[in-house]
């Protein structure tokens, strides 16, 4: 399963939002620096109206969202990148991640404590994003003696690793994220062998106040937050980390009917997840009977059988073909036999390339 590290300075509301996330108090939130020690995770769903309605196509009391895990890491200071605070352990935290959740504060209040005494985004971001490139610095550094000696026999992988090498690192060297740099498909790939910090895709998380929730646009620190945001081609999903925590305690509709009057029409956090799941490059097919409907997440661009083998990987070795109808007809229609009865039910073969929201039943003899 494919992780998303959510970071940011201490006290930002990180684990605040780890809570709503995950719907539960698991993750201390407490006012003061270094709440979180060891890393939360949380394996969270996906939400995804389709699978109520296909459930009841199907007539299955049972849905199985697809679901993204999501780790609660403990807050960065200045001088991460040389050990200060719990900088090692956070290095080394985010590293195990896919991609980055960046916690940005963007609400006043005098009773919650900043670790900079003041509220400034643009300052706060450049904290994590100057001691990830610091970091990566130290590392691509080690990289580049060896791939210089290496160069100079003619080793053809070494040398493209020296060129993106040289290519990243006037950016790191500035304190920018080496997502920035403009690369090549092939050098993407080489790039992704450095396992560099920067190049994890991130969105910015702009936590807000209950008041400018309905109009974040409204509040200057998140029109801030956009501005680094656009730069980078980074996604910004606004949210009032303390209030999705209390809406967890209400009934669907009451947080609804909550959510209703402060003019907000979606959660923040379903919309967090959302962007978690469209920024990991992941898409989901479906699969429906009696006993289940349920979503199954696959990298976008997966061929039939390596998507059959995310259920069993005796699906994809006797892999025979794939029975196809779109959800959008099989609603509409109401069953795998009108849609196979209008030609809507179509079988493909190996090489079909999933889509998101095919339903799908596997064909397959072992």
């Amino acid at each position: 399963m494919l992780r998303a590290g959510i970071v940011g300075l201490p006290n930002v509301g990180k684990s605040t939002l780890f809570n709503a996330l995950t719907a539960s108090a698991s993750a201390l939130a407490a006012n003061y620096p270094f709440a979180t020690i060891e890393p939360n995770v949380g394996v969270v769903p996906v939400p995804d109206e389709r699978l109520a309605k296909l459930a009841a196509v199907v007539k299955t009391p049972t849905i199985i969202p697809a679901t993204v895990e999501f780790v609660d890491i403990a807050g960065l200071v200045r001088g991460a990148s040389k050990g200060e605070g719990l900088g090692n352990q956070f290095l080394a935290n985010i590293r195990e991640t896919d991609a980055v959740v960046q916690v940005v504060r963007c609400f006043e209040d005098e009773n919650v404590i900043h670790v900079e005494g003041s509220v400034d985004p643009r300052r706060d971001i450049e904290t994590i994003n100057i001691e990830l490139a610091l970091a990566d610095l130290a590392s691509i550094e080690k990289r580049r003696d060896r791939a210089q000696k290496n160069a100079k026999g003619g080793n053809k992988e070494a040398l493209a690793e020296l060129a993106v090498i040289e290519k990243i690192y006037p950016t790191l060297a500035e304190g920018l994220p080496a997502r920035t740099v403009v690369l090549t498909d092939d050098e993407r790939l080489t790039a992704r062998t450095l396992f560099l910090l920067t190049t994890k895709p991130t969105i910015y998380a702009a936590n807000v106040d209950e008041a400018t929730l309905a109009n974040p646009d409204d509040n200057p620190h998140v029109q801030t937050v956009r501005e680094i945001a656009q730069q980078e081609a980074a996604e910004v999903v606004p949210i009032c980390a303390h209030l999705e925590a209390e809406l967890v305690a209400l009934a669907p509709e009451e947080r609804k009917d909550y959510l209703d009057s402060l003019g907000v029409t979606s959660s923040g956090v379903d919309e967090l997840i959302k962007s978690a799941y469209r920024l990991l490059g992941l898409m989901s097919f479906l699969t429906a009977g009696e006993k289940e409907a349920r979503a199954w997440t696959i990298p976008k661009g997966t061929r039939a059988p390596q998507a059959a083998s995310v259920i069993h990987s005796d699906i994809e070795r006797g892999f025979i073909r794939a029975e196809i109808v779109s959800y959008e007809d099989l609603v509409r229609l109401g069953s795998t036999t009108a849609a196979r009865e209008v030609g809507l039910l179509r079988s493909e073969g190996k090489e079909y390339v999933m889509q998101e929201g095919d339903v799908v039943n596997f064909r397959f003899n072992v």
